[in-house]
């Protein structure tokens, strides 16, 4: 066994600014669970009071990245073997599609695509803005770089998040 199969697996998940993800700790567990080591990565708004940023780097161990490094700063998480975006708002899923890259967060989801890293997304979208013509083309070009998609979620009153079928799709 080579030293790198015996480092555990590492994990980032992506957090977009949606109100469900003040629950991203539900993932975290559910990654630690499945022996994942976790980094997350934010959104700058989402770093804006949309999740507890204190306890989730409590959680992972390590801090919320949200802005670039600077030249010469180490860099704070290892390679990811796989990559969750969750909640992925409708802006984020845009962006991306289009090759945007100008947050910290958009920046590693555009370069993970190129290097095939699994990447699993549930969407958080209103039903009208997931209508949007451009919105289903993001959804389809993303597709064919191979991003694998959970069903969206629009926050219908009983509607569950599911935290964990982003880790089933990695399966």
């Amino acid at each position: 066994m080579t030293e790198q199969d015996e480092k555990p697996p590492f994990l980032y998940v992506v957090v977009c600014a949606a109100g469900i993800a003040a629950d991203v700790g539900k993932l975290i567990t559910a990654a630690q669970e499945r022996e994942w080591h976790v980094g997350v990565i934010a959104t700058p708004l989402a770093m804006d009071g949309f999740f507890d940023t204190a306890a989730v780097e409590a959680q992972t161990g390590r801090p919320i990245r949200s802005a670039w490094r600077r030249p010469g700063d180490p860099r704070p998480f290892p390679e990811p073997d796989a990559v969750v975006v969750a909640p992925a708002t409708f802006n984020t899923v845009n962006k991306w599609a289009a090759g945007i890259a100008d947050t910290l967060a958009l920046g590693t989801l555009c370069e993970v695509s190129g290097l095939g890293v699994p990447i699993a997304v549930l969407p958080c979208v209103a039903d009208a803005l997931a209508a949007h013509p451009a919105y289903q083309e993001s959804l389809i070009r993303l597709r064919g770089m191979g991003v694998r998609f959970g069903f969206p979620y629009a926050g219908a009153d009983g509607e569950e998040f599911g935290w964990e079928r982003a880790l089933d799709l990695l399966d």
